[in-house]
């Protein structure tokens, strides 16, 4: 699917793609709404479905990825609550595999994240993710987000690449219609992003589930 003799450049998303968005998705689906009840002192059942509202209302907007904003906003310690199931925190199927290899292959890795640097603070030190790649790049340090143009133009400033020789690998599919737009020329998604959901089955992108889909046969 790659030709990876084209490829100077790897840019990777990191929640969803790199790691498995269970972490994620029992948080604010599951952790979140019980904890939250029960620091304030409420019935589950009466704050779950406005809490999982407000969370849904600021999809793909900087907010949505700030660990300050749903801390002041829900007036709970959200990193701290996520520490309390850090240990769901964990690399996608064959994800370090594949970090090994392009450690190898020598083409220029980036992680390119929506998470803020709290999040990052989080799950660094646990997976030790931030050993495979060259340069971290957090839409929280220039306050835009993937989805936006602004945000691969900054990328640009402070890294710049070949557009037409960059693959990204990434989740969301709004950040890869962005990408594209933005004119890198590979771009793959994830059809489980969460290894406790169900595989995609419609995609706009080009999906694979295992990384060694992508690698050549013979590996270097």
């Amino acid at each position: 699917m790659i030709d990876w003799k084209s490829i100077n450049t790897v840019l990777l998303d990191m929640d969803g793609t790199l790691l498995d968005l269970h972490f994620d998705s029992h948080f604010w689906l599951e952790h979140l709404p019980r904890r939250y009840a029960e620091l304030h002192k409420l019935e589950r059942s009466t704050v779950e479905a406005d809490l999982i509202a407000q969370i849904m209302s600021e999809k793909g907007q900087l907010n949505w990825y700030s660990l300050d904003y749903w801390s002041e906003r829900f007036k709970v310690d959200i990193p701290a609550l996520k520490r309390e199931i850090q240990h769901l925190i964990g690399f996608r199927v064959d994800a370090l595999d594949f970090l090994q290899w392009l450690k190898l292959a020598h083409p220029r890795v980036i992680l390119a994240t929506n998470a803020d640097r709290k999040s990052l603070a989080l799950k660094l030190p646990l997976t030790g993710l931030d050993q495979y790649v060259d340069l971290i790049f957090s839409s929280s340090d220039i306050g835009i987000p993937k989805e936006d143009q602004g945000y691969w133009h900054a990328l640009m400033d402070v890294e710049p690449f070949d557009p037409k020789t960059t693959l990204l690998i990434d989740d969301n599919e709004s950040v890869l219609a962005s990408a594209k737009q933005f004119g890198i020329a590979q771009l793959i998604t994830i059809s489980q992003p969460d290894s406790q959901s169900p595989q995609r089955q419609m995609t706009e992108f080009p999906a694979v589930n295992r990384f060694a889909e992508l690698q050549p046969v013979n590996k270097p």
